[in-house]
């Protein structure tokens, strides 16, 4: 029997000759719609949720990632003051100091096994995605991943952090790390892990989380304001974007939009920012300022009141009655919030990087319109678009519906097809993973479910972008309307997309 394997493009493939089915002479090229490398745009806005801008009167922001995008400058000097603050404070061993930032090792949307050292991507359905562990800087097998999780693959979901990505001293020891702050720690954890492993050190990974965490070397860089001083002294270096953001604020309020900001970062750095990116009026375009809120505890409990800041950024002791536009103000509570400004429901729409901290509570307690700001879109779009993907993933889906289609056959030599393909369908699934990360792949997809990070995304914001700039591109009467996917026992009618020129993305 021949095999049929992956071409490059013109080559002729041709299925098994035999009474199974029938298929004449293809080429890979044949069965890609005209166009589908050209089909996705970086500045689409995707809709997960149908969502007419025409009955939106208030769009909120975040500030970290959502106005102010920052360059992988910000990600170097993170992880560097995090090393360093291990070895001279913690005194781990000099030779860590060796290990620089790699750029591109993490993705977001990850999850780290506190107990085994172990980075690795889960799928939607809580299954780690085999070829996708990491201890240290080195894949782990797959027979050793099956053996330290009892022999599955999957994770259960009272292993995983809780519904904020924390976990609690007692609680679960799987820790998914959401936000684009977290790239530089679970670099550092990898870096260090690889450290100890390589010079056969005994450590213990738990000590090492702990100290690497949010509440220890990473915690610092925030805690201390080192990350807010670094973006204060070399506004060019670190912020990107700014002019786009003068553009998006500008639009909305000449179209009579009101705007507020609610961010956790303090007045003094978004303030800085804010002039650098927009100018020195930049609270003439926001009804209401909120900084140092305290996300997501501002969204989900109404213990701490709002505190008005003078124009010094110093606390004043009045009781706010009133939010009022030209006023800056710290901490409160979205319930007072709520209740202060009347802006309730589908007519607000909020913009935020964090999944959880920012959007969750918004979307499932207050009926707000959500979007979520993705810039790794940037790089996944034009992946999506290389000739490359496209062969692999057609071919890939090919090679899917042939084994589904000769798996009843079970001669000896049906079966020495069947491996030879299986085989093949893992070497195209690798191909495909690393064009987008070697190690992890996609952020959207693990082989061909959606990752843990995107069933949050869909689930959490009702449109998502690489950034707010993409709103420059629709008229603010715009709807966006979510592409129906069929359901497993639907059929596939699809027209839709193949006529829209920006359909959303099928990655890996």
């Amino acid at each position: 029997m021949e095999r049929c394997s992956y071409v490059m493009p013109g080559a002729e493939i041709r299925r098994p000759s035999v009474s199974l089915f029938w298929l004449p002479l293809l080429s890979v090229l044949d069965l890609i719609p005209p166009g589908v490398c050209n089909l996705l745009n970086s500045s689409t806005i995707y809709s997960n949720n149908e969502v007419s801008l025409a009955e939106v009167d208030i769009y909120g922001f975040d500030y970290d990632y959502t106005l102010a995008l920052y360059s992988n400058a910000l990600n170097t000097m993170i992880y560097n003051t995090a090393r360093d603050f291990l070895i001279e404070n913690f005194k781990y061993p000099e030779g860590i100091r060796k290990y620089d930032y790699i750029p591109n090792f993490a993705a977001r949307g990850l999850h780290y096994d506190i107990q085994k050292g172990l980075l690795m991507k889960i799928d939607a359905f809580h299954y780690i995605q085999l070829g996708t562990v990491y201890r240290g800087l080195n894949p782990v097998p797959d027979e050793e991943v099956l053996r330290l999780y009892g022999g599955t693959h999957h994770v259960p979901l009272h292993q995983v952090s809780g519904f904020y990505g924390k976990v609690s001293r007692y609680g679960p020891k799987v820790k998914q790390f959401m936000d684009i702050f977290s790239i530089p720690e679970m670099t550092l954890l990898a870096l260090a892990n690889d450290f100890f492993i390589s010079n056969d050190i005994e450590y213990d990974p738990e000590h090492l989380y702990k100290d690497v965490s949010v509440s220890e070397a990473i915690g610092m860089v925030h805690i201390k304001g080192y990350m807010y001083k670094w973006v204060m002294q070399d506004l060019e270096k670190y912020i990107i974007g700014g002019e786009e953001t003068y553009a998006v604020l500008h639009r909305l309020v000449s179209h009579g939009k009101k705007l507020f900001l609610i961010t956790n970062s303090p007045f003094s750095f978004v303030d800085k920012g804010m002039r650098y990116m927009v100018g020195k009026d930049w609270r003439d375009f926001f009804d209401v300022v909120i900084v140092q809120a305290d996300k997501p505890h501002f969204f989900n409990d109404c213990v701490k009141p709002f505190r008005r800041l003078d124009g010094n950024g110093d606390l004043q002791w009045d009781k706010i009655n009133s939010l009022e536009k030209g006023q800056i103000y710290k901490q409160g509570n979205l319930y007072d919030f709520l209740r202060l400004t009347g802006w309730r429901g589908s007519r607000v729409l909020y913009f935020g990087d964090h999944l959880y901290s920012d959007l969750a509570d918004l979307m499932l307690r207050h009926g707000w319109r959500t979007g979520a700001i993705v810039p790794e879109l940037d790089l996944e779009t034009r992946v999506v678009n290389t000739e490359q993907y496209a062969q692999s993933l057609t071919w890939l889906q090919a090679l899917t519906g042939l084994l589904e289609r000769m798996q009843m056959h079970r001669d000896s030599q049906s079966m020495e097809v069947l491996q030879e393909w299986l085989k093949e369908r893992e070497e195209l699934r690798l191909r495909t993973k690393n064009l987008f990360n070697p190690q992890f792949g996609s952020i959207f997809r693990t082989c061909h479910n959606p990752t843990y990070f995107s069933r949050r995304l869909c689930r959490f914001s009702d449109v998502y972008m690489a950034s707010i700039s993409c709103l420059l591109n629709y008229d603010l009467s715009y709807t966006f309307y979510p592409r129906r996917t069929p359901l497993q026992h639907e059929a596939p009618l699809w027209m839709d997309q193949l006529c829209t020129a920006d359909a959303k993305p099928s990655l890996e």
